[in-house]
């Protein structure tokens, strides 16, 4: 059986988690969060990154770093995990959601405008698969109606956008190491900041509402409660974890983009015949090799896929349901204009099994099961 995924490992993880159980510094903010910490600001030439407990608090964080409030709307795309939408709500905003593009399934750019309101402080962009959205035109229209920027590059780390890193072109980038991620603590994210004067308080909301972090740094002679705030600092254990992979990061990423060139290789005479859709990656974006899928015709196409697949001995998956339909998202958030390809495009996708440590042969033979399904 050839899993959907297999957490990344290196085999220096254990020594490292050895060395911090060794140094008696198990709780966060020890040497390798500073050293996660580090890199991730020289990779992305970002002012300050904090790592978190995840994504997901990431996100929760630049909501109040922000001052989302109720009655506030953020828009977002419907086609996102629920996180995205979740550190807003939590705060008593309401998603907007705004339909995708066909091609790369980010945001659709061209129908933000349209969705702002008086209401309006902010836009989420997702970068799906590792795939920029068009952040120039995002950008210059939060910069018209003053508007914040957050980016869910959650599965965006190592990828650019004209040059640039994802999650740090907008105000606040969040990142994603879970289980499932190009780099993993096991559950575990990372905020980063691109104007300096939020650090401070950003510090403060991460160290249970206290300047912990100042302390630590021998700038005040004790801590204390200075604002709200919450733990959303991890473990060195995983910041131990963690930095096994970012000091291999090159090759591990060189290995899934490997991976990712021969599946497209393999499959492109079914696209070029009009079986299958393949992803789509502007020539002005790098990617990560986050995740390789291929669009079906439709909903019913794809059950019988991932059934033949299984049989075969392969596990694919398809992906997000739409928030917009979802019981929260009727509560919570509002659909703004049609969802000509939220639904449809998301009814075709399926992922095929992309990891560190997937080998080109397997590969080979899942598109050969690929082509097998398709009659070829």
């Amino acid at each position: 059986m050839i899993s959907f995924n297999v957490p990344p490992f290196t085999g220096k993880e254990i020594e490292y988690m050895g060395q911090a159980i060794a140094a008696q510094k198990i709780c966060g903010d020890g040497a390798f969060t500073t050293k996660c910490s580090r890199w991730l600001e020289e990779k992305t030439k970002t002012k300050k990154a904090l790592l978190t407990t995840s994504c997901t608090h990431a996100t929760e964080l630049a909501a109040l770093l922000t001052k989302v409030k109720e009655g506030d709307e953020v828009i977002m795309p419907s086609f996102t995990f629920v996180s995205t939408a979740d550190a807003f709500v939590l705060r008593g905003a309401t998603p907007v959601f705004v339909d995708i593009r066909p091609d790369t399934m980010n945001l659709d750019e061209n129908k933000i405008e349209a969705a702002i309101t008086e209401k309006t402080v902010g836009i989420v962009p997702v970068h799906y698969a590792g795939v920029s959205c068009e952040m120039d035109k995002i950008m210059e229209i939060a910069k018209k109606h003053k508007l914040w920027v957050i980016e869910d590059a959650a599965q965006g780390i190592m990828s650019t956008y004209k040059g640039k890193p994802l999650g740090a072109i907008g105000d606040f980038g969040c990142f994603s190491f879970h289980e499932t991620k190009n780099y993993s603590m096991g559950e575990g994210g990372a905020l980063l900041i691109q104007d300096e004067s939020y650090v401070e308080e950003a510090e403060i909301i991460r160290e249970k509402g206290t300047n912990r972090s100042k302390f630590h740094r021998g700038q005040v002679d004790k801590y204390t409660w200075m604002n709200y705030g919450s733990s959303y600092l991890p473990s060195e254990l995983n910041a131990a974890y963690l930095w096994a992979q970012l000091e291999k990061a090159d090759s591990i990423n060189e290995a899934r983009l490997a991976c990712w060139n021969r599946y497209y290789k393999n499959l492109d005479k079914l696209r070029e015949s009009g079986k299958i859709e393949l992803p789509v990656v502007p020539p002005h974006c790098v990617h990560n090799a986050h995740m390789f899928y291929l669009k079906t015709a439709d909903i019913e196409e794809r059950t019988e896929f991932i059934e033949y697949m299984k049989e075969k001995g392969v596990l694919t998956v398809f992906h997000y349901i739409p928030l917009h339909t979802a019981p929260a998202g009727q509560r919570f958030g509002r659909f703004h204009g049609e969802d000509e390809y939220t639904t449809k495009e998301s009814e075709r996708l399926v992922r095929l099994p992309m990891y560190y440590g997937l080998t080109l042969e397997q590969v080979d033979e899942i598109c050969t099961y690929v082509k097998g399904f398709y009659g070829q």
